[in-house]
């Protein structure tokens, strides 16, 4: 079934720019792929969303396997990072109408659960992708950083019209840039507080001190036979 999806899907970008991610362009990109018409209401039960849901996935497919096939010796996290989401957008650079037509049905309040779950499923993979194998509390930070960057990135490529998109790209980079110095500032924050001594040890080490002082001190006994 993914790869009746996967026809229908891709011959369905020609006929979005024309009448948007509809029943009617799933059913002639049916056609089209050399099914029935109604393959195409078959195949995407819930409709419209969720032909572009699955356009997203067969996006992070192909990212993955273009990054695989591109090679990634030698270059910094961050640099793998920005070539994953760039090979993802590249890949699409004739078809940015019908990007531009699902990230608008998308963006509806009654479509937010699913593009939450598309953002996520393409910087899981990015994060993935790029041999990132973090499980502790990062793991979720990092997702979190680079949706907010790959959201930026996607809206300011489709309305770049500099050559080869190279405003996107130097935008992609310095996003990226500014991350890698937030986590450096963090870091040196970080190695400077753990020199710091601890106000609430100390305090504890003094009446710790003070009470061990104090049950070594010799009491005082009155007199046998005084009274008082």
């Amino acid at each position: 079934m993914t790869a009746i999806r996967d026809a229908i899907v891709e011959h369905a970008l020609i006929h979005v720019a024309f009448d948007g991610w509809s029943p009617k362009t799933l059913r002639a990109a049916a056609a089209d792929a050399g099914f029935e018409p109604s393959q195409g209401d078959r195949a995407f039960p819930g409709g419209a969303v969720d032909a572009v849901a699955h356009w997203c996935d067969l996006a992070d497919r192909r990212m993955e396997a273009a990054l695989h096939e591109h090679g990634t010796e030698g270059l910094r996290l961050h640099e793998r990072v920005g070539l994953a989401i760039r090979l993802r957008l590249e890949q699409w650079d004739m078809d940015r109408e019908a990007v531009r037509r699902g990230v608008a049905l998308l963006s509806l309040p009654s479509n937010a659960r699913t593009s939450l779950r598309c953002t996520y499923r393409t910087v899981d993979t990015i994060w993935w992708a790029v041999g990132d194998a973090s499980t502790d509390f990062n793991f979720y930070t990092k997702r979190l950083q680079l949706a907010g960057v790959y959201s930026a990135v996607l809206l300011y490529w489709l309305d770049d019209s500099s050559e080869e998109s190279a405003e996107t790209w130097a935008f992609l980079e310095r996003r990226l840039n500014d991350i890698v110095r937030l986590h450096k500032a963090r870091h040196r924050v970080r190695a400077g507080l753990s020199k710091v001594p601890n106000p609430f040890s100390a305090a504890r080490t003094v009446a710790e001190k003070a009470q061990h002082m104090a049950s070594r001190a010799p009491r005082f006994r009155m007199p046998r036979g005084h009274r008082a």
